[in-house]
């Protein structure tokens, strides 16, 4: 029964995230491109609540799973209202923070910034009753609310200016009322399975678990998210600041559908996590080994397969849309951040046997040094060259190709570990050859032809081939399991 109830969850939980991404999706094809400025400021106001809300939190959702476990039941109810009050704490000094920043920094784009605080506060709350429900084992809901709500309000939002029935500021109001909407419908919910309350006295709580060690915990756990932030989400404050509004929304749509590629490997890293952190919890190297190769030429086989078609298909669709011509500017951006995150999945579960290790603390140097890394090269790019944003895609590719370096680097050197072996160079050759032949094909003045030719000769070269050489045994098993029932 418990098992029953825990892949319900998960099942419900990967059914709302695909349904989130899909309305995404159909939004940067149809929507966005409309308006690529006013895409711009939402994404602009956006990014600033992801810098502010790991502040707000300051780690104290993470703590509050990394401690939960050691606690009484009473003591896990004030733990949660403790960080409930420590929140709405930090809240107040973050808005006295905006405040300072909003007189005494002299930019055009800094109104915005008083739409994000509220977003913020949101998020960081939705994060600490999020993990409170991972908790209850009832995510997804949650989830649902998180993953969906504010993918339609805005391209809700975005169409009433667009089509003049409100205004600009307004629609940005819509907008932050669309996450304190999403917020009660999560508390609420949590609020139904689990009665908690306001802490307001922390001393009954610390004398069960160490005052220093929580926040110790908390201040790494908040130097992870907020490092993380700077290294991913940076670009879209920086390059409004540096070229335009309408710049960040062009690189936000190739961000976007460059992200898509990344969809397989949460779902696979999120299975692989409990098996990883077992096989080193019992210092079981040799079947982490075989395990770590297995997923890599797995997680290669698929990132190729997307990148692949996305190189040969992606400017015949976009060919066939209403909004081409907004989108087809972004296609060298989705090319090299799609690299970006063919990089970053191709090499494994890196972070994750990192993580599960003793040696956890080195996740937050390599993302220290890739904040350091991607900041450097994205203020060098757009201060003294003239690539504008596809300089900043390509600062990203470099950055992530170095950091997923480091960590493979890390892991060889600590565990001995490789992800590659002979099958890796072979399933790599096999969708060279197949992307070389596909793109060779005749082109017909019909984009639908062209996009269905050359993307279904590369997928069923590269399948064939990679499942008559036996070269990824999941692949094999599955394949043959349905050609069995067939």
């Amino acid at each position: 029964m418990e098992n029953t109830k825990q892949t319900k969850q998960i099942v419900g939980y990967t059914v709302i995230n695909y349904v989130g991404i899909a309305i995404g999706i159909v939004s940067t094809l149809f929507i966005y491109p409309l308006d690529v400025e006013l895409l711009g400021i939402f994404r602009y106001i956006d990014s600033w609540a992801q810098m502010l809300f790991p502040i707000i939190t300051l780690g104290s959702a993470q703590a509050l799973i990394h401690f939960y476990p050691q606690l009484p039941e009473k003591m896990q109810v004030r733990l949660f209202g403790f960080s409930l009050v420590s929140i709405f704490k930090l809240a107040f000094w973050v808005s006295l923070l905006v405040l300072f920043f909003y007189f005494f920094v002299d930019d055009i784009n800094t109104n915005y910034i008083f739409y994000s605080l509220p977003i913020a506060l949101v998020l960081a709350l939705v994060e600490l009753f999020k993990r409170q429900a991972t908790t209850l084992e009832k995510i997804a809901v949650p989830t649902l609310y998180e993953k969906v709500v504010p993918k339609l309000a805005l391209p809700i939002a975005f169409l009433l200016v667009l089509w003049g029935y409100v205004s600009v500021n307004m629609g940005f109001v819509l907008y932050v009322l669309a996450f304190v909407f999403l917020l009660a419908g999560v508390a609420l919910y949590v609020k139904k399975h689990y009665k908690y309350k306001i802490c307001w006295s922390e001393a009954e709580l610390f004398t069960h678990i160490s005052k220093k060690e929580y926040y110790r915990y908390s201040l790494y756990a908040f130097a992870g998210s907020f490092g993380s932030f700077f290294a991913f989400r940076i670009d879209s404050i920086m390059i409004p600041n540096f070229i335009d509004l309408e710049a960040n929304g062009i690189y936000n749509i190739g961000v976007t559908l460059a992200s898509t590629l990344a969809i397989p490997a949460t779902g696979i890293f999120a299975l692989q996590a409990p098996v990883i952190s077992k096989l080193i919890k019992t210092n079981n190297w040799q079947a982490l080994h075989v395990k770590y190769k297995e997923t890599a030429k797995l997680l290669l086989f698929v990132a190729a397969l997307f990148y692949g078609s996305v190189l040969l298909g992606m400017e015949p669709l976009f060919n066939l849309l209403p909004t081409q011509n907004k989108l087809l500017p972004a296609l060298p951006i989705i090319y090299i951040l799609g690299a970006s995150m063919f990089v970053n999945m191709s090499t494994g579960f890196n972070s994750e046997i990192i993580s599960y290790s003793k040696h956890y603390r080195f996740n937050l140097i390599t993302i220290l040094f890739l904040v350091v890394l991607n900041v450097g090269l994205n203020y060098y790019v757009l201060k003294y060259t003239h690539w504008g944003i596809l300089g900043v895609a390509c600062a990203s590719l470099l950055a992530m190709t170095v950091f997923n370096f480091l960590k493979t680097a890390f892991i060889y050197k600590v565990f001995k570990l490789l992800p590659f072996d002979a099958g890796y160079f072979k399933i790599t050759s096999i969708f060279l050859i197949g992307f070389g032949l596909a793109y060779l094909l005749p082109t017909s003045t019909w984009p639908a032809i062209n996009l269905l030719l050359k993307c279904s000769f590369f997928v069923i070269f590269c399948i064939f081939f990679v499942y008559k050489l036996r070269l990824i045994l999941v692949l094999n098993q599955f394949v043959g399991k349905k050609i069995k029932n067939f």
